[in-house]
């Protein structure tokens, strides 16, 4: 379900950002969301995590080299572009080690031969995992503006399911300061989520 931005400025999308090499910021929140996506997708397909982290490495190097020329219409959404980039690197990795003589995982090897003919599986699990990264990033982003009282309050009573009443309790706050909490914090990570999905 999305939920209205209330910020008056349109940010501009993420995507046209990266394409200026030099925003900082841009690259940042990229590295943030899909790092970890990228590399958790290689661990599962049976690398070291050294070759994981190699792997990492030259996807967002191939990003960096490709971003301006990305193309929706070409390429597809980013988020499958950039999970081929990831496939495609772990494969060469797997060539590579092989032609070294290397023991290699072959189930991994087998897995990512069958996704190469089956697409929709590997971008569904990236898209997955995306979301899952998405919801901590937004969430770490929130919570750095956020009092702690208040993310407790959201944590305690969204996350890990306690009562409202006991949350206001421990914490010495109204029950409706709770409400307020949790409502606001929720919608500003959904806002968070909302506007890196879109694009």
């Amino acid at each position: 379900m999305s939920v209205l931005n209330s910020d008056p400025v349109t940010r501009p999308s993420l995507l046209v950002r990266l394409q200026n090499s030099r925003d900082e910021q841009a690259w940042a929140e990229f590295a943030a969301v899909y790092e970890p996506v990228i590399y958790r997708m290689t661990l599962r397909r049976g690398l070291q995590d050294a070759d994981a982290r190699e792997i990492v490495q030259e996807v967002l190097l191939s990003v960096t080299s490709a971003i301006d020329r990305f193309d929706v219409e070409a390429n597809g959404s980013f988020r499958g572009w950039l999970s081929r980039i990831t496939r495609n690197a772990t494969i060469d990795r797997f060539r590579q080690q092989t032609a070294r003589g290397e023991t290699i995982d072959a189930s991994g090897v087998a897995r990512l031969l069958d996704e190469a003919t089956a697409n929709e599986k590997v971008a569904d699990e990236f898209e997955h995992d995306c979301r899952r990264q998405l919801f901590r990033w937004a969430a770490g982003e929130v919570r750095r503006r956020t009092g702690e009282v208040n993310w407790m309050a959201f944590w305690k009573t969204s996350v890990d399911g306690c009562d409202v009443a006991d949350v206001a309790r421990e914490l010495d706050i109204g029950e409706g300061a709770v409400y307020v909490a949790r409502c606001r914090i929720l919608k500003r990570i959904r806002e968070l989520v909302d506007e890196r999905l879109s694009e």
